[in-house]
């Protein structure tokens, strides 16, 4: 009797350990949900708005003006900011406010 039980809780520890194995895999390489909170994408997407992020076209193309892409904020690495892309590194970009820009730097 205390053998069978034993038995099942290891074959249930297993499968799920298995299943969260291949669910880990199928967020960190294909893709995930993400709820986008702000305004700062309007009319795009709206605020609570559920968005999938999928990571695989970023490994076969480039990413162009336009593009939506989903980073790391670099005020709070715990967090991801959603954005669209305006320009890519050596292009010029006007802004309301001149500053000077450091080449190869990333501004989100």
């Amino acid at each position: 009797m205390l053998r069978n039980a034993l038995g099942k809780t290891f074959q249930f520890l297993g499968y799920t350990v298995q299943y969260g194995c291949i669910a880990h895999c199928a967020f960190e390489y294909l893709g995930g949900i993400v709820v986008c909170s702000g305004p700062s994408m309007e009319p795009t997407i709206q605020n609570s708005d559920i968005v999938f992020s999928e990571n695989l076209s970023r490994h076969f193309y480039c990413i162009r003006k336009g593009d939506i892409v989903i980073v790391k904020s670099p005020n709070d690495p715990k967090s991801n900011i959603c954005k669209r892309v305006i320009g890519l590194e050596g292009d010029k970009v006007c802004t309301s406010n001149p500053s000077d820009f450091l080449k190869s730097h990333s501004y989100v």
